[in-house]
């Protein structure tokens, strides 16, 4: 058989599991065996990367006879959140909860008649089919007898379960001659023939100075010549009618409990007057087309439109549609650059244009103003500027990513949950018992409960780690990072990923957005666990009026700098202070990846929210009413707070809580963690006991068993 040599593609049998670590990461340029035969039929799966630009895997399918582009109307693609508890135990599997909001709906739904709209320009069409995508991808393969299926690699984990099944089917297909393959491909963004020896390290990486690839051109197609059902794409209305028919009441409750912000539930409470922003004049050939009108949508020329009025903002214009832009663009910079993500974030995570066409447009621009010249020292616009550290900060997440698919030493598998647009580091361990989520403290990441997993594992729980937006491995993006962004993170990731109640165990600034959320959604939290956690206890609190914007404050970017220098050269001495009792517990690995993560791209934007915080929120306030569902452990040689007097205060104005002192520092579930695995085994034990006894006593007696 003879190899063709392709870049950016690979056959699914030779993908991860089935190949040796070292060359799993090899994903940048590999071989693909036989796939330009003349006579063959080629499906193109299409799911976030709704183009025909710079589409390499359309591209390398135009090679065939005939291409069938599919886009699979896949309710676990549209949404991806399991519930769990144990009257939905038989519909395991099932999505509930749309990752895709209205909004991004709305996005989509224009995307794919643009997209429709391209193909026919190119001598084809789209097919759209409802289902699960290995059943409708397996009944289309046998219909036009197709033997191969060309699909973008995916690094979310409910994504790559969906591609993972089509794999599966397709394996259960056969012709005559030789069986359907799917090829997967990916864009690359840097030049390189290997990504299994790139740095772990973003400044590391940066010294590679690799050239970022050039788009490649759209390919003619040829269209199946034997008819088919096309289909049509569907209205907002009837879309959102199909994702909800398989919900049940408990379902749609926490789809709507979703909808609603932190923001609007505390001026709700505060009995603030919620004034909704006006939504302004509609212009001709807006690129804002949703009913919020606040992102740029349709299909790739005029997402391309936009960006080239954004880019040009610095110009001034006097069309209406570039004006519109420009005007968004000073709603949407609540800090320098951040208007970027705010504004082209969705139309990139759906693929109508790829990170490297916005880059290749932005340096085209940039070489326009200054005759050709790109400057060493940074770019003449700062729309250019936020445009490209946007994107290569996205790329280098994605590879990240990539790269943490890998096993870690510990034998559980990373996973990838895609918030916001934002890619966000989980794992989940353990087969039975209740739900536990653990909330790591600032600067850390999910590894810091490297010794808690498995024994609350052991004692018959599930148990999920995250590593929160802003540290770690997780993205870094540039917004303005505050205590309610992070609880309303928190939130999400309990609807979408865990799927039922769980408790919620927090450390330091992690206790403070598990309390948030505690008070925000308290149907989420079946009980809390502060471990050192951050927030005062003031008595007779009242709350104060919500600020309605946050913007960073007066000189917070230059103390943020400030604050990486000290860290870096003293992150040693901080962490080991943190550690009191079992200073060796401070070991390399925590000192190397907070020094890795602190060189990370965004990460000076995520120190600037020190300087915004608003912890005036006190625990006693925000737990009232969840108190006998707390549990406080405190580490009373804490170095950053008064232990003494954090504990006399909960004695006296919360005294429902449970306290245990222990003796530790500022992370005792990483400093003594067998003592504290014990005592969050047997809070977890006691709280479900007394649930189950609660629920016992509310049926009649003779209806219990004898």
């Amino acid at each position: 058989m003879a190899t063709l040599t392709l870049s950016h593609l690979l056959p699914h049998r030779l993908r991860r599991n089935h190949l040796p670590a070292d060359h799993r990461r090899n994903r940048c340029r590999c071989c693909l065996y036989s796939t330009t035969k003349e006579s063959s039929t080629a499906v193109v799966w299409f799911k976030q990367d709704l183009r025909v630009d710079d589409h390499p895997g359309l591209l390398a399918a135009s090679k065939h006879r005939a291409v069938i582009p599919l886009y699979v109307l896949d309710r676990r693609i549209l949404s991806h959140s399991r519930l769990r508890g144990h009257e939905f135990e038989a519909r395991a599997g099932r999505s509930v909860q749309g990752r895709y909001t209205t909004e991004t709906l709305e996005l989509a739904i224009i995307a794919l008649e643009e997209l429709r709209s391209s193909l026919k320009k190119q001598g084809s069409d789209l097919m759209l089919r409802y289902g699960n995508a290995e059943n409708v991808i397996e009944d289309l393969v046998k219909e036009v007898r197709a033997p191969f299926v060309f699909v973008e690699e995916e690094v979310e984990h409910h994504l790559c379960e969906v591609v993972e099944a089509v794999k599966k089917k397709m394996d259960g297909v056969s012709f005559p001659g030789e069986s359907p393959r799917v090829v997967v491909w990916r864009t690359p963004f840097y030049e390189t023939q290997s990504l299994s020896d790139l740095p772990h390290s973003w400044e590391e990486f940066k010294k590679l100075n690799l050239p970022v690839t050039l788009p490649v051109p759209a390919g003619r197609l040829s269209s199946q010549e034997s008819e088919l059902q096309w289909g049509s794409v569907p209205t907002l209305d009837d879309l959102k009618d199909y994702m909800k028919e398989s919900l049940c009441e408990k379902e749609r409750s926490w789809r709507e409990m979703a909808h609603a912000s932190a923001e609007r539930i505390l001026m709700k409470r505060n009995l603030e007057p919620i004034v909704d922003a006006t939504v302004g004049k509609k212009v001709q050939n807006s690129a804002f087309i949703t009913r919020n009108r606040d992102t740029v949508g349709g299909g790739t020329e005029a997402v391309l439109n936009a960006l080239a009025g954004y880019l040009r903002y610095l110009e001034g214009t006097s069309r209406d549609d570039w004006q519109e832009v420009h005007a968004r663009l000073r709603d949407a910079e609540t800090r320098p650059g951040a208007s970027f993500f705010k504004l082209f974030g969705p139309a990139l995570c759906l693929g109508i244009v790829s990170r490297r066409r916005v880059h290749y447009e932005a340096i085209e621009y940039e070489k326009e103003r200054n005759a050709g010249f790109i400057s060493p020292f940074g770019y003449s616009a700062s729309t250019v500027t936020a445009a490209t550290d946007a994107v290569c900060s996205m790329e280098w997440y994605s590879l990240t990513a990539l790269n943490e698919e890998m096993i870690d030493d510990k034998r559980r598998s990373v996973r990838i949950w895609r918030w916001k647009g934002y890619l966000i580091q989980y794992t989940v361990a353990g087969n039975e018992g209740p739900a536990v989520l653990l909330v790591h403290g600032f600067g850390a990441f999910l590894e810091h409960y490297r010794d808690n997993v498995d024994s609350i594992v052991n004692s018959r729980n599930r148990v999920w780690t995250i590593t929160v937006l802003g540290f770690g491995k997780s993205e870094k993006p540039n917004i303005v990072y505050t205590e309610l962004l992070w609880s309303e993170m928190l939130r999400d990731f309990m609807i979408e990923v865990v799927g039922e109640p769980a408790h919620c165990v927090g450390n330091s600034i992690g206790g403070y957005f598990v309390s948030l959320m505690a008070f925000l959604w308290p149907d989420l939290v079946k009980s809390v666990i502060l471990v050192n956690s951050a927030g005062n206890v003031i008595p007779g609190y009242s709350p104060l009026p919500i600020s309605r914007e946050r913007r960073v404050p007066f000189g917070a970017q230059l103390g943020a700098r400030l604050l990486i220098l000290f860290l870096r050269f003293n992150v040693k001495k901080l962490l080991k202070d943190c550690y009191p009792v079992k200073p060796e517990r401070a070991d390399e690995f925590l000192i190397t990846e907070m020094l890795r993560a602190s060189q990370d791209p965004g990460v000076v934007m995520v120190l600037e929210s020190i300087f915004g915080f608003d912890l005036s929120r006190p625990l006693n306030y925000l737990l009232k009413g969840f108190e006998e569902k707390t549990l406080v452990i405190q580490g009373m040689k804490d170095p950053i707070s008064d232990p003494r007097k954090k504990v006399a205060l909960l004695k006296e104005f919360c005294p429902g809580m449970v306290i245990k002192k222990v003796n530790a520092g500022h992370c005792p579930h990483d400093e003594i963690p067998e003592e504290v695995n014990h005592i969050i085994c047997e809070w977890i034990a006691k709280v479900d006991n007394d649930e189950q006894q609660a629920l016992k006593s509310l049926i009649p007696a003779d209806l219990l068993p004898q």
